[in-house]
């Protein structure tokens, strides 16, 4: 493969990991934040459903929207899984350990998108 399909795969592969981890996450953290952040930009309360029509970046892109130029969301916290790399001191062997840390990130409405066509 070349390197311009290496990255488009690398980018479909996080919008889809995104949209994933936006619908089956079960926390319910950042549901203030969100609520008092859209109602802040003149959202009606009833159309703020966090999981059905609020995501981030990347979770609209792989639901087949864009994000409109020049619209801002609500910062929230959300876990991501990182890799680690650490190696057993007696039997030299690498292991991989996957844990989870806190990201700063940005959630937009349904009504700040648009379909990509």
């Amino acid at each position: 493969m070349n390197t311009v399909t290496e990255n488009r795969t690398e980018v479909n592969n996080r919008q889809a990991e995104a949209l994933s981890r936006a619908i089956n996450n079960r926390s319910l953290s950042n549901y203030p934040t969100i609520f008092e952040g859209f109602l802040a930009r003149g959202i009606p309360e009833d159309e703020i459903r966090p999981r059905e029509n609020i995501f981030t970046y990347n979770a609209w892109r792989a639901l087949g929207r864009q994000v409109k130029k020049g619209e801002h969301g609500v910062k929230i916290c959300t876990f991501v899984p990182m890799d680690s790399k650490e190696k057993d001191a007696e039997t030299g062997e690498v292991k991989v350990k996957t844990s989870s840390r806190p990201r700063m990130t940005t959630v937009f409405h349904v009504s700040q998108t648009k379909e990509v066509a």
